[in-house]
């Protein structure tokens, strides 16, 4: 007789710290469907509910982080949604609410897209070094490129200028015609943040 599976298993063997990670990505997910509300309603409302969203998700971000050192309770399990919770709420809600608030264009799209795919080879490469970069405690000391979150100052960056009125054909700095296409010099922003996660700086951990 095959042996029997609890169910929810998976479920069963989340630790604390995991439904806080959980929680992270539950406010990107939220970020998104406040943004594509903006783009139906024009309610600036909703830009602010996906900003405070993201600024959520930083929170859980933190929380569970601590919570797992203060329980010394940690998993590969908990690493991996860690970064997948990530990706959604510090790399694609980010670049949807960027484009929600204006950045539209050809060369903004693949500016954006190129953000994205930095925070996920970011994420990626940590998962993979995070052994090699540990000390003989077994934690890592330092980060090699800028921390994901931290895209989290460009969020605050769109909240300022939707409270300003810096939306859309008012976005800040303007709208540039470049063979063609459209570029929002703005944007560029998220190509630097996007080139400082895949850089070799280090940053220290604190």
């Amino acid at each position: 007789m095959a042996p029997s599976h609890k169910r929810f298993s998976m479920i069963r063997e989340f630790h604390l710290a995991d439904w806080f990670t959980l929680g992270n990505a539950v406010c990107g997910v939220g970020a998104l469907f406040s943004s594509m509300t903006y783009l139906e309603t024009a309610d600036l409302l909703h830009i602010y509910f996906a900003c405070a969203l993201v600024l959520a998700a930083l929170v859980f971000d933190v929380l569970d982080g601590r919570i797992a050192r203060w329980r010394q309770k940690s998993s590969a399990m908990g690493r991996e949604l860690d970064s997948l919770a990530d990706v959604i709420s510090f790399g694609v809600a980010p670049a949807i609410i960027a484009y929600a608030c204006g950045m539209q264009g050809l060369y903004d799209r693949v500016v954006l897209t190129f953000f994205v795919a930095c925070g996920v080879s970011r994420l990626a490469r940590f998962n993979i070094t995070a052994e090699t970069l540990a000390d003989d405690s077994g934690k890592v000391k330092h980060f090699e490129g800028t921390p994901i979150p931290t895209s989290i100052v460009l969020v605050g960056l769109l909240a300022l200028a939707a409270a300003m009125g810096a939306v859309r054909e008012q976005l800040w700095l303007g709208r540039m015609t470049i063979a063609g296409f459209t570029l929002h010099p703005l944007v560029l922003l998220f190509a630097l943040s996007g080139s400082l996660m895949i850089s070799r700086i280090r940053i220290p951990k604190f």
